[in-house]
């Protein structure tokens, strides 16, 4: 395909280290439907005739059957898909073939091609986390009013709801779908038509493939047009915080998990045993969820550094730009089926989470509330009577809500037996009712909010 300024074939190695057939394959999707539209781009300006045009795109059709089809045979010898497309089309069509490929070079044909295939993955991933979100919805609207701990250093803090506990992960995912929608919005340039790197002399139309192929427009600059893979880490970088909020649910789960929390089942769907201890049942699943992290962000920072220090424009570096960004969103495309997965088969454990909620003098900061509401107190210095009743319960082995009035009033003469009522988990629950806050009505407000917002 390049030989004419070369006498002999490349070394062996050569081959072996050039070659990308074998993962860019992945693009012949895209590939297709760019040739497609630059063909029929080409009829139009008269480039190139009807009669070549009708030729090209039936044999390019043709291709696109044999792949679906399986037979379609990738050879490493015209080293990634554009050729290999390219010769399949001359060996169906003839010297036609040889006209497809007038005002564009590989360099703007891969921008292209992967471009789009960045922009599809940003779709499926953005399906995938609605899905999701459609997952802990249902789950939190079961158990909007389900009392456990709230935690700050993994110690307990105060009580919420498992609801609202769930619906905080449906903000976190809020975020990363529209983080993939910004990207998607920003890479919604066609390069097609920017050539090599300096534009063409023919009289193409490049609006009209970028309409044809659901572009906004065309790029700009032809320079930065096959330079550019800004499209690839933005989108890196979206899929690494969202796989970071899945590993944060997933230690949540493994948490929950133990004995020691017991604070949620799941089936054997999303569990696996041990090959020596029968009584094992581990939450692997959501293991191997959290670890996938690491995977994203080494793609990200494996890109990044490829891109660090490359002069204008392409160069052959960029040819490892396709690897790390297909395994990420492989990668993260199958933790979020798997999460979304896990989410529907959870049960909790609304006992285990209610007893756990008063732990550690969880109502304290509602025993404070109540001395600035009642007694008028300023707030620290309701904090440090707080802080006192919190020590003597310890000392005595009590919880607030069973720690005597006699010692509450010994801290404070005008407390009353009226501080009992909210004291309990339940109470502390039902009393945060400022907006976002854990109040199963409030809970019940966001589920509702997002529930429309997704439909």
């Amino acid at each position: 395909m390049w030989g004419g300024r070369f006498s002999d074939k490349p070394a062996e190695l050569m081959q072996a280290i050039n070659v990308s057939i074998g993962f860019d394959k992945r693009l012949a999707a895209q590939d297709l439907a760019g040739s497609r539209a630059h063909a029929a781009m080409l009829r139009t300006a008269g480039v190139i005739t009807s009669e070549d045009e009708a030729a090209i795109q039936g044999g390019l059709a043709a291709i696109e059957a044999e792949i679906e089809a399986g037979t379609f045979a990738f050879r490493d010898e015209y080293e990634d898909i554009h050729m290999n497309v390219e010769a399949r089309l001359r060996e169906l069509i003839g010297p036609a073939a040889g006209r497809l490929h007038t005002a564009r070079s590989r360099n703007d044909q891969v921008a292209l091609d992967f471009r789009m295939w960045v922009r599809d993955a940003c779709d499926r991933t953005a399906a995938q986390i609605k899905a999701l979100q459609n997952a802990l919805l249902a789950k939190a609207e079961l158990h909007a009013d389900a009392v456990m701990p709230g935690f700050t250093h993994l110690q307990p803090a105060q009580p919420v709801t498992f609801g609202h506990h769930l619906m905080a992960y449906v903000e976190m995912f809020g975020r990363d779908a529209a983080r993939f929608a910004d990207a998607r919005a920003r890479m919604n340039e066609s390069p097609l038509g920017a050539a090599a790197l300096a534009g063409s002399p023919f009289p193409i139309d490049r609006h009209m493939t970028a309409k044809a192929l659901g572009f906004d427009r065309p790029t700009a600059n032809s320079l930065d047009s096959v330079a550019d893979r800004d499209f690839a880490l933005e989108s890196l970088a979206a899929a690494t915080i969202c796989a970071t909020h899945l590993s944060r649910l997933a230690e949540e789960i493994v948490i929950w998990m133990t004995p020691q929390f017991g604070f949620i089942r799941l089936s054997d769907a999303f569990t696996t045993g041990s090959s020596i201890m029968p009584q094992k049942k581990n939450p692997d699943a959501a293991e191997l969820i959290r670890a996938k992290v690491g995977r994203l962000l080494g793609s990200f920072t494996q890109l990044s550094v490829v891109m660090k220090g490359l002069p204008l424009t392409y160069s052959k570096d960029m040819q490892e730009d396709k690897v790390p960004t297909f395994e990420a969103f492989d990668a993260l495309e199958l933790s979020l089926r798997a999460m979304a997965g896990m989410v529907a088969d959870l049960e909790p454990v609304r006992e285990k989470m209610a007893a756990a909620a008063g732990a550690g003098f969880s109502t304290a900061t509602d025993l404070a509330d109540w001395l600035v509401r009642e007694l008028n107190l300023p707030f620290r210095d309701a904090h440090h009577v707080t802080g006192a009743a919190v020590k003597k319960a310890e000392e005595l082995g009590v919880g607030l809500p069973e720690l005597p009035l006699s010692e509450l009033q010994a801290l404070d003469g005008r407390i009353t037996s009226a501080i009992y009522d909210v004291l309990t988990p339940e109470a502390s629950v039902a009393s945060r009712k400022s907006y976002g806050g854990t109040a199963p009505d409030q809970v019940r407000a966001q589920i509702k909010r997002w529930k429309e917002a997704l439909a």
